[in-house]
């Protein structure tokens, strides 16, 4: 049965020990995807989307359950099993787009490729497709720092592409953007989905980009709480978005808070500090910037 979907989650528990706290991000959450789907995960912070996702990316493992992905059993997996299945099933897209800054585009989209031992001429080949997919022929000599925000996402997903796996997996793709790029952004997942017929998972804070998915899994508490299409979903109003960007806003100030404290405890060393204070205030002023875009005051 599980050779017919792109994931087969079933009774997925995830607990999470910190001293003698236990948190459980997933609890008995049970999904099934079609390969060739795109799917939305949406929800509160804290909810499990980001857990789940790991999950599914091999990049974490589940307590409990069984979860099944591209016809792999990960629950059985080792390792370096999972090593493989990472480099061969599975195209990751992170909301901080993981590219290597000294690289140019092109050599940051042909490093997974020489990672696996791809001959050169094939990679240079592939390169060019790539690139010409997410549309930036002319910035391919361009290193990370020239480019926009949006332009290094549609590289990253280039990036994930690379070893042609069959499902790609992205983080809040479009977190650290403003909604004109992001929304080019994910019709570029859109038409990757499509001409490409990869399977692609998103999580995504943002209600115009899942409706841009064929299915939006609203996940609350460590389970599926509505499983829709985008036409079920209520389009979303501007107060709603703008009452999501105040709610993130808000979760980042905590997380700011927070980071103080772990810093004066002595939990983060003073570059750890510096370097998550920096990307939260980033993130924070894109979405206080968006905000008044709107004409909304916070």
């Amino acid at each position: 049965m599980s050779n017919n979907y792109a994931v087969d989650a079933r009774n997925l528990i995830k607990v999470y020990k910190t001293g003698e706290l236990e948190v459980q991000a997933l609890r008995g959450l049970s999904v099934l995807v079609n390969v060739g789907e795109m799917v939305a995960l949406i929800g509160p912070s804290g909810s499990g989307k980001s857990t789940f996702l790991n999950i599914i990316g091999g990049l974490d493992r589940a307590t409990a359950g069984y979860i099944n992905v591209m016809g792999s059993d990960l629950t059985q997996l080792n390792a370096s099993q999972l090593v493989e299945f990472r480099r061969m099933k599975v195209g990751h897209v992170f909301q901080n787009m993981n590219l290597i800054p000294t690289l140019t585009a092109a050599e940051n989209v042909e490093l997974p490729m020489a990672a696996l031992g791809t001959k050169k001429p094939e990679r240079r080949k592939r390169v060019k497709e790539l690139i010409d997919v997410v549309g930036l022929q002319e910035r391919m000599d361009h290193k990370p720092g020239e480019l926009s925000g949006g332009e290094q996402q549609r590289i990253a997903l280039a990036a994930a592409l690379a070893n042609n796996p069959p499902l790609i997996i992205a983080d809040e793709p479009t977190g650290e953007l403003d909604t004109e790029n992001a929304l080019i952004v994910v019709n570029y997942l859109a038409k990757v989905n499509k001409e490409l017929g990869k399977t692609i998972i998103m999580v995504t804070h943002d209600p115009r980009v899942a409706r841009a998915a064929s299915r939006i899994l609203r996940i609350q508490d460590g389970v599926i709480a509505t499983d829709v299409a985008p036409s079920e979903e209520a389009a979303p109003t501007q107060s709603s978005y703008s009452d999501m960007l105040r709610a993130r806003i808000s979760s980042i100030d905590g997380q700011l808070t927070a980071l103080d404290a772990d810093f004066k405890q002595g939990v983060i060393t003073g570059d750890q500090f510096v370097e998550r204070q920096t990307s939260l205030k980033k993130t924070r002023d894109v979405l206080s910037d968006e905000l008044h875009r709107l004409g909304v005051v916070h």
